[in-house]
């Protein structure tokens, strides 16, 4: 048995091994990348040697360094077949001008998140499974030195004066960097990448995120203006959920969005992106989610889309939906519907208002109508778990009414849930606002 399948059929629930196809040329070939590597810089200087160069510039650099690669390897005296020379130049180059070790998980589709713990320790996520890779880097210093190249083009630093940082790479990955005295085993560097191909809600159908009645009532939900909050754990897939749920959002709208790291991809062409700044380096010059909400207000939107609600913004994203603007979306982090209106109560708290705590729940029941909250479950599948109505108030607690949950019935012989989406029995009582708007709902989507 190979040593990825020894390591795959591993079953006492520990975290699994599995060294992807990539990782192998720089295990074998890890030593004399690092010479060379040192060798270039030395040679040509950090002057010369940039990542951001595009065209014939970027293609002149690169066939300079696989010269230089060739000379080095020939230098040595040692056998190389041609396809180890071409993966130690592949390897040089990622060190050179791309990402360093972790280049090939950067462009690896299959990897959904890279989760580097100091220089030794580098896992990632596939297929909501997260695995041990054998990739390290050299020291501290390295990954601190790569950290920088991925930060530095973005306008970001990283030292002991800021030693946190949060970033968005072009292609839509979010970054965040933490180094020490805060972090005690080293360098932190956590990557969630994101699907080049939108996903839409077929994608969440067949993937079993959610069934076809619930994926139709949340149209009709978005359509008919409803203001909805996805919620979940991290790494749930709530702002994938919020993505694909915004595509319901009619065309002829004009939508502000509002994120820490834009990662909201929107189809529709009136779209307006707002993203937070954080303060320089004399600690001035923030712009916080709650003042992009309070400025977004004047912009005359007919959507608030806001990426998270996690302080005193959420008063005033309530207030907002509480004040002609249906139809807003969100999400937030919580562990259950229930536990979602707890978390808002202290958010709207945060904001440094006094205000009685049934006031609070008042504008809470009368500004959300719907809560999607979303799971990521034992094996690693993300799925819709509950669409929970509020209904209103009986007398200081807030009602609520699920209307679609997901069964859980056990594991398969694989270590996959078992189990299937069904409708409660009840009916919405939003149904009869969607249909004073033509939006027609068959009562056999709620039917157990």
């Amino acid at each position: 048995m190979s040593l990825r399948s020894r390591l795959q059929n591993n079953n006492n629930g520990s975290l699994a091994l599995v060294p992807a196809a990539q990782e192998l040329p720089l295990l074998r070939f890890q030593e004399q990348v690092y010479t060379i590597h040192r060798q270039i810089v030395k040679e040509l200087g950090g002057d010369h040697l940039h990542t951001n160069k595009a065209g014939a510039e970027n293609n002149e650099q690169e066939l300079l360094i696989r010269r230089r690669v060739e000379e080095a390897l020939d230098h040595e005296g040692v056998y190389y077949s041609r396809n180890d020379r071409e993966d130690i130049a592949n390897l040089v180059l990622d060190e050179v001008l791309g990402f360093g070790p972790i280049n090939p998980l950067i462009k690896d589709e299959s990897i959904s998140e890279i989760m580097v713990n100091g220089p030794d320790q580098i896992y990632v996520e596939r297929s909501g499974k997260i695995e041990l890779t054998r990739i390290k880097f050299r020291d501290d210093q390295h990954l601190h030195a790569i950290i920088e190249r991925i930060i530095s083009p973005l306008g970001r630093r990283i030292d002991e004066s800021m030693p946190m940082v949060d970033a968005r790479l072009p292609d839509g990955s979010r970054v965040n960097a933490i180094i020490p005295p805060l972090a005690l085993n080293g360098c932190v560097l956590t990557i969630r990448k994101f699907s080049a191909r939108l996903l839409g809600v077929e994608d969440l159908i067949r993937n079993n995120t959610l069934d076809v009645p619930m994926a139709r009532f949340l149209e009709a939900c978005v359509k008919g203006r409803m203001n909805i909050i996805v919620s979940g754990g991290t790494g749930a897939g709530k702002t994938s959920t919020l993505n694909i749920i915004s595509s319901f959002i009619p065309e002829d709208e004009r939508i502000i969005t509002i994120e820490d790291s834009a990662e909201l991809q929107l189809k529709q062409q009136h779209v307006i992106s707002l993203e937070t700044r954080p303060a320089n380096v004399d600690g001035k010059g923030e712009i916080g989610i709650r003042d992009l909400v309070i400025n977004s207000l004047r912009m005359r939107p007919d959507r608030l889309v806001v990426g998270e609600v996690r302080g005193g913004e959420a008063l005033d994203m309530l207030q907002a939906m509480n004040t002609g603007h249906d139809g807003s979306l969100t999400t937030g982090h919580s562990n259950s519907p229930r536990d979602t209106i707890s978390r808002l109560e202290t958010m709207v708290l945060m904001a440094g208002i006094d205000l009685p705590v049934r006031a609070i729940r008042e504008q809470i029941a009368a500004a959300i109508d719907l809560i999607v909250h979303q799971s990521r479950l034992q094996d690693g599948y993300r799925k819709i778990t509950q669409i929970t109505e509020v209904v209103g108030m009986e007398g200081d607690v807030i009602t609520l009414q699920d209307l679609f949950v997901f069964e859980q019935n056990g594991v398969d012989e694989r270590g996959r849930v078992k189990g299937r989406h069904r409708a409660t029995g009840l009916i919405p009582r939003c149904r009869d606002r969607l249909a004073a708007q033509g939006i027609l709902l068959p009562t056999d989507y709620f039917s157990i």
